[in-house]
C-alpha cells in the first residue's frame, strides 16, 4: 500500500545498498561478541590469571608492578593491559564484561586502523569488506573479548605498520607519529617483540624496494624520543621496585623462551613445546573461515594462469603488496623455528592478511559477484558458532575449567564467613579471582592438623577426584559432598545444615 513503511525507500533500518549491508554485518559481528563476554565465566588458566592480576592492581593501587600473587611480582608481561583492565574494573565493576571490555575496544581500534589503511589502497566498499574479514576471523573474534595481553599488542603493531605505511605513501606526517605511538603501545603491552613485528616488515620492505629515501617521511628522531619517553620510565621503575625484572623479562622471556621450548626458568607456569612449523597450522586456524577461501582462490588464480606465476609476479610488482605480504606473515615466519608458541601469536598479521585477500579479489574482479552470495555466511560463521557454543556452556557450566560455580556454592553456605574454604594443595586462578583471594591452599598434612587442633570448627575443602579417597581415608571426621565440577569436589564437615548445590 502507498505510504506504508514497507514502500518507503528512505527507511534506513532495512539496508539496501552493499555499503549498508557491510556496515550492518560489521556491527553484528562486533556487538555479538558482547554476549559471551558478559555471560561466560573466566576459565583457567590464562583469562583467570590475568583477570586476577588486574583485580589486584585495581585494589592495591600499585600501578608499577603487576603481582602474580601476594609477594610474587609478575615479570612476564608489561602492564598496559593490566592498567586498562584495572581502570575498567574500578569503573564498571568486577564482573566478566568489565575486564573483557578493554580487549573489545582494542579490537575496535584495529578494525578502524585496517579500514583506514584499506581505504587508501582499495575502494571504501572494499575497505569495509577488509574490516569485516578481519573482525570475523576466528582468532580476532575470540581475542576481542578475552582478558589477555595480545589484543593490545595487536593494536600497537597495527598502528605501527598502518601509520608507517600511510606516511610512506605520502598521506601526512601525522601517520608517522601514529607509527611511533603504536610502537610505544606494543612495548607497554608485550615488549621488544613489537620491534620485530613492526620494524621487521619495514626493514625488509626497504631492502626489497630500495626506497630508503622515503624514510624522510617518518619522524625517526622525534618519534624515537617520544616513544622512549612513553615507555622507558616504566621499565626503569619496574626494575628499581623489583630488582631482577629486566633480566627475567628481556633475557628470559625474549631470548631463552624463544630458543628453548622446555625453558625451566618460567616461574609462572610451564613452557610450551610444539613441533617446529606448527605456527603455520595455527595461522590457518586463526584465519578461519577465510583461509580455505583464500587458498582456493590462489589455486584458481594459478590454474587460470596455466600454472605459471605471472599473476604472483604482477602482484608483487606493487610495492604496497610487498609491505602487506611482509606484515601479514612476519609473525608466522618469526615463530616458524620456535616450539614455544600459542595461536594468539598470529594476531598481529591478521589485519594485513585480510587486506591482501581483498586486494587479490579486487584484482581478479570477483568482489561484486562474490559479495551477496558468500560474504554474510562467511562473516557470521564464527560469531554463530561462538554463540551456540557459549549457550551450551552457559547451560552446562561444569563443562569448562572454572571455579565460579564452586565458589558461589561456598558463599551460599550458612557458615561461609566463619569457616574457611581450602583447596587441597593448589587453588586455580579462577578460584582466587571469584573468592577475591580469600581461598586458602593447604597440604593434606596441614588440613589434618587443623581438623585435629580445632575439632569443632567447620571446614570447606575442595579436593580433586583423584585425591578424594586419600582425603577420606586420612580424616576421621565425616565429610559430605555438597558440590562437584569437572575438576574438584567441595566437601564440608559442618555440623550445621548445608546447602547442596548443583
Amino acid at each position: 500500500m502507498p505510504g506504508t513503511i514497507e514502500n518507503r525507500r528512505d527507511w534506513k533500518l532495512v539496508p539496501r545498498s552493499p555499503t549498508e549491508k557491510l556496515v550492518l554485518a560489521l556491527m553484528v559481528v562486533l556487538l555479538s561478541r558482547w554476549i559471551s563476554m558478559a555471560f561466560l565465566p573466566f576459565t583457567d588458566t590464562t583469562e583467570a590469571r590475568y583477570a586476577n592480576i588486574a583485580r589486584g592492581m585495581a585494589i592495591s593501587g600499585d600501578w608499577i608492578t603487576p603481582w602474580f600473587e601476594p609477594g610474587l611480582p609478575f615479570w612476564g608481561k608489561p602492564p598496559l593491559s593490566f592498567w586498562i583492565q584495572a581502570v575498567s574494573y574500578k569503573v564498571l565493576g568486577w564482573d566478566e564484561f568489565a575486564l573483557r571490555f578493554p580487549a573489545w575496544l582494542a579490537q575496535l581500534g584495529m578494525v578502524w586502523l585496517v579500514w583506514r589503511y584499506a581505504s587508501s589502497l582499495v575502494s571504501r566498499q572494499s575497505a569495509l569488506i577488509t574490516s569485516l574479514i578481519f573482525a570475523s576471523s576466528s582468532l580476532a573474534y575470540v581475542l576481542a573479548g578475552a582478558v589477555m595481553t595480545d589484543p593490545f599488542l595487536g593494536l600497537g603493531t597495527t598502528a605501527g605498520l598502518t601509520g608507517a605505511a600511510l606516511a610512506l605513501r605520502g598521506e601526512g606526517l601525522v601517520w608517522g607519529w601514529v607509527c611511533f605511538l603504536g610502537l610505544a603501545v606494543g612495548l607497554l603491552a608485550k615488549g621488544p617483540l613489537t620491534f620485530v613485528l613492526v620494524g621487521g616488515p619495514l626493514f625488509l620492505w626497504l631492502l626489497w624496494t630500495h626506497r630508503w629515501s622515503d624514510l624522510r617521511r617518518l619522524p625517526v628522531v622525534g618519534g624515537t624520543i617520544v616513544m622512549l619517553l612513553m615507555t622507558a620510565p616504566w621499565y626503569l621503575l619496574a626494575e628499581l621496585k623489583t630488582p631482577g625484572f629486566i633480566d627475567y623479562f628481556l633475557v628470559g622471556e625474549h631470548i631463552k623462551r624463544f630458543l628453548d621450548p622446555g625453558w625451566v626458568g618460567d616461574i609462572y607456569g610451564s613452557a610450551h613445546d610444539e613441533v617446529r612449523g606448527t605456527i603455520w597450522l595455527l595461522t590457518l586456524y586463526a584465519t578461519l573461515p577465510w583461509s580455505p577461501l583464500a587458498l582456493s582462490g590462489l589455486f584458481l588464480l594459478l590454474r587460470n594462469d596455466d600454472w605459471g606465476f605471472g599473476a604472483i609476479r604482477r602482484g608483487l610488482s606493487d610495492d604496497d603488496n610487498k609491505l602487506l605480504l611482509l606484515a601479514a606473515f612476519m609473525p608466522s615466519l618469526f615463530f616458524t623455528f620456535s616450539g614455544n608458541i600459542l595461536a594468539s601469536y598470529v594476531l598481529p598479521g591478521l589485519p594485513f592478511m585480510a587486506l591482501l585477500m581483498v586486494r587479490g579479489m579486487q584484482s581478479s574482479g570477483v568482489t561484486s559477484r562474490w559479495l551477496d552470495l558468500c560474504l554474510w555466511p562467511f562473516a557470521l560463521f564464527v560469531p554463530t558458532l561462538s554463540l551456540v557454543a557459549g549457550a551450551w556452556i552457559y547451560l552446562h557450566p561444569g563443562s569448562i575449567k572454572t571455579e565460579k560455580g564452586l565458589i558461589a556454592c561456598y558463599y551460599r553456605q550458612p557458615e561461609n564467613g566463619a569457616a574457611p574454604l581450602i583447596y587441597l594443595d593448589d587453588a586455580p586462578f579462577s578460584a582466587r579471582y571469584y573468592s577475591q583471594e580469600k581461598v586458602r591452599e593447604k597440604s593434606l598434612d596441614l588440613i589434618l592438623r587443623e581438623v585435629k587442633n580445632s575439632p569443632g570448627r567447620s571446614l570447606y575443602v575442595a579436593v580433586q577426584p583423584d585425591d578424594l579417597d586419600r582425603f577420606k581415608r586420612q580424616l576421621s571426621a565425616p565429610f559430605v559432598k555438597i558440590f562437584e565440577n569437572r575438576r574438584y569436589v567441595l566437601m564440608t564437615q559442618s555440623d550445621r545444615a548445608v546447602v547442596t548445590c548443583r
